[in-house]
């Protein structure tokens, strides 16, 4: 479980180690660009509140298991403190994050072909060496660091409403909701590919789903993270369902009007606006969280035919 107090804690102990990103108003909407922060993704914020709570580490440094994302902030954080770090990847994992792994001078381990099996290795791995396990979204330190986000928003827009956050395992929209309990409101927005809030929510715990779609590499959850279905229920977070064209044309939409890059799990929360999965009271104060841009350049764009025809929320 985690508190407005915790998130504050890890604002304080991350600042002037991560970006304070942007925040763009357009037709009624916020969206915070999240995806301009070290490794392109939110995930550097939970990495470093993770290391510097920890303290002193061991020689084996820090070792994680993530689709990507997660990884590379761990990687990202541990080179700034000059500490080994050991990432385990499903195989299946797309090129460009684990190349930027390596490039970030952490060693990559390629394990199964989804994030469990990547997981149970790196679990037995810190448990073998000593090393700081980081994972990916159900650590305190993690969820904590993620939630600074919301500390930010609260101060960057005024009289805000609600918070439209991406689920995968969850870490994101912990933290997010501690921080602004009772200040705003946290919808939390899936593909139904992957619905591992939804499917919490409607089974009064977190169980375990099929996951697949578009977005599998970042959202790519199979199991609700405990501490995200602990904030969820007691803070009343909403969840909202998206198909995979409606992600893609999100994504489509975001590069062709502000030519923001993000990654189809970044543009999930923004699908729910198009579509009208999720739709804002008139009046209603809306920011809509881009989390990641790690992602091939050249898929930024779909076939006009691959894509349903776009409604907004407004």
């Amino acid at each position: 479980m985690i508190s407005t107090a915790d998130v504050e804690v890890a604002a304080t102990r991350i600042r002037g180690r991560v970006r304070r990103t942007p925040v763009l108003a357009d037709d009624g909407v916020w969206f915070k660009l999240e995806q301009l922060q070290h490794t392109g993704s939110f995930k550097a914020r939970g990495a470093f509140n993770r290391i510097i709570a920890a303290g002193e580490l061991s020689a084996a440094g820090v070792v994680a298991a993530s689709g990507g994302n997660a990884g590379l902030a761990v990687a990202h954080a541990a080179r700034e403190f000059g500490v080994a770090a050991r990432v385990y990847v499903p195989r299946n994992a797309p090129a460009v994050k684990v190349a930027k792994l390596r490039e970030l001078g952490a060693a990559v381990e390629l394990v199964g072909d989804k994030y469990a099996d990547a997981y149970d290795a790196a679990v037995k791995h810190a448990a073998d060496s000593g090393g700081l396990f980081c994972h990916a979204y159900d650590q305190p330190e993690i969820c904590a660091g993620q939630g600074t986000i919301g500390l930010e928003l609260l101060e960057d827009v005024d009289g805000l409403d609600t918070i439209l956050v991406a689920v995968g395992g969850g870490g994101l929209l912990a933290g997010i909701a501690a921080a602004v309990e009772g200040r705003a409101r946290v919808v939390g927005v899936e593909p139904r590919t992957a619905p591992t809030l939804n499917a919490a929510l409607a089974a009064g715990e977190p169980v375990a789903v099929e996951v697949s779609g578009v977005a599998a590499d970042s959202l790519g959850a199979s199991r609700l993270g405990d501490i995200a279905f602990a904030v969820a229920t007691r803070s009343d977070v909403g969840s909202v369902l998206v198909d995979d064209a409606a992600i893609l044309d999100a994504r489509a939409a975001l590069w062709d009007r502000y030519r923001l890059a993000v990654e189809p799990g970044g543009a999930t929360a923004f699908a729910a606006l198009r579509t009208g999965a999720y739709r804002p009271a008139p009046g209603e104060r809306v920011a809509v969280l881009l989390c990641g841009a790690n992602t091939d350049p050249a898929t930024l764009t779909s076939p006009p035919a691959a894509q349903p025809a776009a409604r907004t929320a407004r």
